[in-house]
């Protein structure tokens, strides 16, 4: 595998538009070129494409951020010119698993064990987080169901676009929670039985980190405020297959 610089991958790019590359560290996404928000991290191993390098016509470098879109979950953002090290050409391209819904189900007491364990180390809120210690609250759920090969989508709206809708009076271990306003869901958290789920939250309104509330009207202004936002629940049945053209967009 060879290392890419620059210069390298803008002649990968020209020859293999489909080429994938592997993450091999953590690596920072941002919401913008201007690289100042986090959008999401990525975890060694995975993969993505290119969507746009920072050249002008005249193939002169104009820029210092390159947009990809990641492969599992075809979630797009940009990275820092200085972070192609982190890159190498993929040996295979990424394919996604079909995963049946009973595999899913048997999958589950290793996702909440994950969320445990994470909310178990020192951590605190961190928007865009998703390698750990940590996570915001779409990315702790995204890294636990990932850590046993079930891929969701990245944003808790899109969470709760991917599940299959449940009454809260179906919810069982493993579900996911959404709060939010009438239009979009904003926040996610994990379902755990006996009516509480296990979500990072913010310092605003949350705990600036991972816990515990209860989805009920009670004395603990962390669970009340949330449960006000109450949007509803729903089901993982699947893991979520990429729909990004093979070729890629250039």
């Amino acid at each position: 595998m060879v290392v890419l610089t620059l210069a390298l991958l803008k002649k990968a790019i020209e020859i293999n538009p489909a080429q994938e590359y592997e993450c091999l560290g953590n690596l920072n996404l941002y919401d913008s070129p201007e690289l100042k928000a986090l959008a999401t991290q990525v975890l060694p191993g995975r993969q993505l494409k290119i969507l746009a390098l920072p050249f002008d016509e005249a193939g002169q470098v104009n820029g210092n951020a390159i947009r990809v879109c990641l492969c599992e979950d075809d979630y797009p953002g940009w990275i820092a010119v200085e972070d192609l090290d982190l890159l190498v050409t993929a040996e295979v391209a990424y394919e996604p698993l079909f995963l049946p819904e009973a595999e899913i189900r048997t999958r589950l007491p290793q996702v909440i064990a994950f969320a445990y364990a994470a909310m178990n180390e020192p951590n605190r809120y961190l928007w865009g987080g998703t390698v750990g210690p940590n996570y915001d609250c779409s990315g702790l759920m995204q890294t636990a169901f990932a850590s046993v090969g079930i891929w969701i989508p990245r944003d808790a709206y899109q969470q709760e676009a991917f599940v299959c809708p449940l009454a809260i009076e179906e919810l069982e271990p493993g579900d996911l929670v959404f709060f939010g306003t009438p239009d979009r869901a904003t926040h996610v958290g994990l379902f755990i039985g006996d009516n509480c789920y296990l979500h990072s939250s913010g310092k605003d309104q949350g705990r600036n980190g991972i816990g515990i509330d209860v989805l009920a009207e009670t004395d603990d202004p962390v669970s009340s405020a949330y449960y006000r936002q109450l949007r509803g629940a729903g089901r993982i049945l699947s893991s979520y297959q990429p729909t990004l053209s093979s070729t890629g967009v250039f």
